[in-house]
Formats: C-alpha cells, structure tokens, sequence
C-alpha cells in the first residue's frame, strides 16, 4: 500500500477509535475564538474604508456598520474569520484572490 493509503487507512482507525471513547490516539486541537472583536480598530488598523473592508472579505455593508456601531456583534463564524484577518491578513488576502 502507498504512504498516501497508509496514512489515509491510519486515521480513519484514528477517528474511529476516538469516536468509541479511546482518548488516547490522534490528537485534540482545542482553539480560542474571542467573544469580541473590535471591527473599527481592526479596520482602521489595515487602512481601508468601511466600503474597501466589507468588499474585500465579503461582509455587507451594512452589517459591517452595525458591529463597528455597537448594534450587533458578530457571531461566531464571523468572529473566526475577524480574528485570521487580524492575525494573517495577507493569508486571507491569498486565499480568497481571483484566479
């Protein structure tokens, strides 16, 4: 069998077994995602308008200003993307550019 098969094969026993209660294989990733995002500062901090914001990472307009105006806040999917924009913007930036 290929390294590919093996390791295919591997963690499908992997999930498996996690899936039947042994802890003890694969691995856990456990991640942080902030309960609140300031979106101005984020914002102001890349340089853009509001309009070049929301444009560039598929946020409305509106909705934008409702979280920078303190009238919603985003939810959680949101917040997961607000955070790899402020941490890896350039990343961001890459993998949602036109081909």
């Amino acid at each position: 069998m290929s390294k590919v098969g093996e390791s295919i094969l591997r963690g499908a026993r992997d999930s498996l077994a996690y899936a039947r209660g042994d802890k003890s294989r694969g691995k856990e990733t456990i991640v942080y995602v902030p309960t609140r995002v300031d979106v101005r500062a984020l914002r102001k901090r890349l340089g853009l308008t509001q309009a070049e914001f929301a444009g560039r990472y598929g946020f409305k307009l509106s909705t934008l200003r409702d979280w920078e105006q303190g009238r919603r806040q985003p939810d959680g999917p949101a917040r997961v993307l607000l955070t790899v924009i402020d941490r890896e913007p350039r990343a961001v930036a890459r993998a949602l550019a036109a081909e």
